[in-house]
């Protein structure tokens, strides 16, 4: 085979991924779970996984403040319940229960729910 054999058989391949991707449905800003943290002050804050274990606890993951906002956590290892902290901002929780803090001074509590 020649090497301008190989290059059309890189572009049937290439065009054949593409469209059995294209098959997907797409979802903007990467991949998120249906984990969120519907707060009181109104509003939604949903947590995308970027590494799991092998028990399906998130390890670590990216917590969505706003449009093109948000911040790296990682789950702290507590006696009892869950601690997820990243900078400037942490939640604790046990269960479907948490407290999501904005630094020292300002908090909000938040039910844990998949949508």
């Amino acid at each position: 085979m020649r090497f301008r054999d190989w290059g059309l058989l890189a572009i049937l391949g290439a065009v054949a991924g593409t469209m059995a991707l294209g098959a997907l449905p797409a979802r903007a800003g990467g991949y998120c779970s249906d984990m969120v943290l519907t707060c009181e002050n109104g509003r939604n804050y949903p947590l995308c996984p970027i590494a799991v274990s092998d028990e399906g606890e998130i390890v670590t993951g990216h917590l969505v403040l706003g449009p093109g906002r948000g911040v790296h956590v990682r789950l702290v290892p507590l006696g009892i319940g869950y601690r997820y902290a990243g900078r400037g901002i942490w939640f604790d929780g046990a269960r479907e229960h948490a407290t999501l803090n904005f630094g020292m001074h300002s908090s909000v509590q938040c039910l844990v729910s998949r949508q």
